[in-house]
């Protein structure tokens, strides 16, 4: 990449970190390199073209975190390293890292990770047939679960929710005998508008069984509920793409033609 064009870019993408992608056009850009919006035309093309500028410096990026030499590393911690990979580059750059998934020539520009991601696949041993699919499933998700988890789009990973001390069994409900009920053919049992019977606290704690557990979850019946520590809430979402990433292991498993030597 040319010198120019990268710093371009790579002010691009700086500007896009610290005020968002909507406040990125082309003069924006041009004052932070001291250049008229003119100038970056030679360089960059109009905004279009420097969106997806962005989108290249970006794959740039993830394949310098991740590295080329992978070829003596187990086939499953070079999926797991991608996979972090991919989220820590989203993580740098979540106003920026939706360009991957929405522009049009984010496809074109992703051939580095869908052929680092083919590569793995051939190594562990998946049938030929089968890599193009499954690299194109497994992008698809690394891609659309971080976005999420930067935009907010993703739930928050689950809050542990404290066992329930289970209470004394409320005894049974009394009969509920409806008011169209009837002793013979046209003849009520009881007015048709009398008021039903109190039944008793039983009825009434088993109607009302208290917070469910996704209440729990958010604080809903706790408004004094302090908020979760920060740490806390990234180590648990840190856990749950780890065991996701390891369900890609288990699925690409699940794919070979005979068992394979851990």
């Amino acid at each position: 990449m040319d010198d120019k064009r990268r710093l371009i870019l790579d002010q691009a993408l700086a500007l896009v970190d610290e005020r968002g992608l909507a406040a990125m056009s082309m003069r924006a850009v041009a004052e932070r390199v001291g250049l008229t919006s003119m100038a970056l035309y030679p360089y960059v093309g109009g905004k279009d073209a420097l969106l997806d500028g962005l989108v290249d410096l970006l794959n740039l990026e993830l394949g310098s975190a991740v590295g080329g030499d992978l070829a003596d590393i187990d086939w499953r911690r070079r999926l797991r390293a991608l996979g972090r990979a991919v989220r820590a580059l989203a993580g740098a750059h979540p106003s920026a890292f939706p360009l991957l998934l929405n522009r049009s020539a984010a496809g074109a520009s992703a051939s580095w990770l869908t052929a680092a991601l083919r590569g793995v696949l051939h190594d562990a041993g998946v049938p030929p047939a089968g890599v193009p699919r499954m690299a194109r499933m497994i992008c698809a998700f690394l891609l659309g679960y971080t976005t999420g988890e930067v935009t907010g789009g993703l739930p928050a990973a689950p809050v542990p929710i404290p066992p329930v001390t289970p209470g004394p069994e409320p005894g049974p409900a009394p009969p509920r005998t409806s008011r169209f009920a009837t002793a013979s053919i046209g003849q009520p049992t009881e007015p048709a508008y009398a008021e039903r019977a109190d039944p008793g606290p039983a009825y009434a704690e088993r109607v009302d069984p208290g917070p469910t557990d996704i209440e729990r979850a958010d604080g809903l019946t706790d408004p004094d509920q302090e908020e979760p520590d920060p740490a806390a809430v990234r180590a648990r979402a840190d856990a749950e793409f780890d065991a996701d990433l390891d369900d890609l292991v288990r699925l690409v498993e699940c794919a070979l033609p005979y068992p394979r030597k851990v």
